[in-house]
């Protein structure tokens, strides 16, 4: 049995081609059973965040699988060439810890990579998608993440996109008390988003979702206010700052609607905060006057001002996924079978 990866990620694909790779939630359980048809796959998961889509199957034929997701991802987006990187065990095994750790992020040492790839193990479980070496393999990489975090300090500073975000904001407003937030989208980003906003000091944070009960708990908990979706320009006035993390297909902030804005705020600059993939806000927005937008690539200048105070860990860390690795392929050789 074999480990095949196959994937695109910030490290060689711009926002505008990962976001055509991008799997949503809903359309997981459909890929998932599209791509259990390809020959020689035994079983597979699907990772998809803001900085990656990445497929991890079992396969005692990686190469006819392989041939058979790039047929499927060119199928899926019409594309007919993609910076796509291809592993197969070990080397599939040690990139699986290596992201689960946060050592493959925009941000080294983010945590919120755990988490996600969690959620995508518990779909392709739920789903039925997974074997019993896949099953081995993600429950060995939660491990891995777990005392990486522990037992090293790659965690220390900004350590997700949202916290990312925020160091911006704090960049640009020198201090962000008494701003006013606007947060598109009541998911885990936007939840980790609002609550370092909070913690910095922010006066009023908005939150807008389209399940209004989710935005209702949510400011709740951070002390904001809840706007229904559609209604989310009717508060607009005194937004500084607007931070978009939805799970649209297609941009909801686009030209044609903030224009009109813009007209009643005197000049005011607007900073928009883009952490969707697909984006939220309209690429063309950035020429609009006194608007300021940084998408999910943006962020990685940041990113790399915190990786200084992370660099001397990596080896140690390194050390640490070299042994498990060594430890699954064992366990691999030991339990060898075509439907594992």
């Amino acid at each position: 049995m074999n480990i095949v990866c196959a994937g695109i990620s910030h490290r060689g694909a711009t926002v505008d081609v990962r976001e055509k790779f991008a799997v949503a939630p809903h359309e997981l359980e459909q890929a998932l059973s599209r791509i259990r048809g390809i020959d020689g796959l035994a079983g597979a998961v699907i990772v998809s965040t803001c900085n990656r889509v990445e497929y991890y199957t079992a396969s005692v034929c990686p190469i006819r699988v392989l041939d058979g997701l790039r047929e499927y991802l060119q199928e899926r987006t019409g594309a007919n060439e993609a910076p796509l990187y291809t592993h197969d065990s070990p080397a599939s095994i040690r990139h699986l810890f290596r992201v689960a750790s946060g050592l493959d992020s925009m941000v080294i040492g983010e945590t919120e990579i755990l988490g996600q790839i969690k959620q995508a193990y518990a779909a392709a479980t739920a789903c039925g998608a997974t074997t019993r070496h896949l099953n081995k393999l993600f429950q060995h990489a939660f491990r891995v993440a777990k005392q990486v975090r522990s037992e090293t300090r790659i965690t220390r500073g900004s350590t997700s996109v949202g916290s990312v975000a925020v160091d911006l904001a704090g960049k640009i407003f020198g201090a962000l008390t008494g701003r006013t937030i606007m947060i598109l989208g009541a998911g885990k980003t936007s939840e980790r988003t609002a609550r370092s906003l909070v913690s910095r000091g922010a006066g009023t944070v908005i939150v807008a979702n389209r399940t209004f009960g989710r935005a209702a708990r949510l400011a709740e908990e951070i002390g904001g206010m809840a706007v229904h979706f559609d209604n989310w320009r009717n508060a607009f006035d005194n937004v500084d700052i607007l931070i978009c993390s939805t799970a649209a297909p297609h941009p909801i902030v686009t030209r044609e609607k903030l224009e009109p804005l813009l007209r009643r705020r005197n000049d005011r600059p607007l900073f928009i905060i883009d952490l969707a993939v697909p984006r939220d806000a309209e690429a063309s927005l950035n020429d609009l006057e006194n608007v300021y937008l940084f998408d999910i690539d943006s962020l990685e200048q940041i990113a790399r001002e915190s990786l200084e105070v992370r660099r001397a860990e990596v080896v140690r860390c390194e050390k640490m996924i070299d042994q498990h690795v060594g430890e699954f392929v064992g366990w691999m050789r030991n339990h060898i079978a075509f439907h594992a």
